[in-house]
């Protein structure tokens, strides 16, 4: 799914923390946003995955401007669980959609062996260290097979042993089912080995978006040198 961007603004109060003139994020990608603190990178999640009212601008989803809520789902950084067992919390995008039981089951059992969830599924959600969490949470995202992904800093709390193991889940949903992925994220690291393509914001601007090779190797703009020079180098 492609999303295409046109006079986005958002302002709280008198700040305004974002001013995009024009942005596509493209179809089957992996697309990483960086920036410092206070970019407004995820604001821009929130508004893109309809969280949160726009000021300005337009936003297309494949050439429409309805939200298609129903094909997409967000990740969160803290996420949030129901009183459940892992396995229901991972199961509760397919039971509320109505999909038999069997299919469900298998769903859930293939993605938390994916995600090594699978000693997990009975332990109540509420009992998971933070990794052990957002695992969760990223596996019930996945779970209804959604055609674009908002992931706010995937693998914060991760260990690098469970971070490989969502990160390679990441790649293949991009890969070889066509998912469109957009994530924010500090970890530089991360996206250059993650990313097809990277959007640098700064200050609610959309100031370089390339490809992934050519913004860690030659990026155009000055803003983006004086970035990586003090965060990546």
């Amino acid at each position: 799914m492609e999303i295409e961007v046109d006079g986005l603004e958002k302002t709280y109060g008198a700040r305004k923390v974002l001013s995009i003139e024009h942005l596509t994020i493209p179809s089957g990608k992996i697309t990483a946003v960086v920036g410092p603190n206070g970019a407004g990178k995820t604001t821009l999640l929130s508004i893109l995955a309809g969280l949160e009212e726009k000021d300005r601008g337009r936003i297309f989803y494949d050439g429409a401007e309805k939200i298609p809520f129903q094909q997409m789902t967000m990740v969160f950084q803290k996420p949030c669980m129901i009183s459940a067992t892992v396995r229901k919390n991972i199961a509760w995008p397919l039971k509320i959609r109505g999909t038999a039981k069997a299919e469900t089951a298998e769903k859930v059992e293939r993605l938390a062996g994916e995600l090594g969830l699978t000693p997990f599924l009975d332990r109540r959600a509420d009992r998971l260290s933070a990794g052990e969490t957002q695992k969760t949470a990223f596996a019930r995202a996945l779970v209804f097979d959604p055609d674009l992904l908002f992931l706010d800093e995937p693998g914060a709390n991760m260990d690098p042993h469970a971070l490989i193991e969502m990160e390679a889940v990441i790649r293949r949903l991009a890969s070889e089912r066509n998912k469109t992925v957009l994530l924010v994220t500090h970890n530089l690291a991360q996206a250059s080995r993650l990313a097809d393509d990277v959007l640098f914001l700064s200050e609610g601007r959309a100031v370089e978006h390339c490809k992934t090779a050519d913004f860690f190797a030659c990026p155009r703009e000055e803003e983006t040198k004086r970035f990586l020079e003090i965060e990546w180098r």
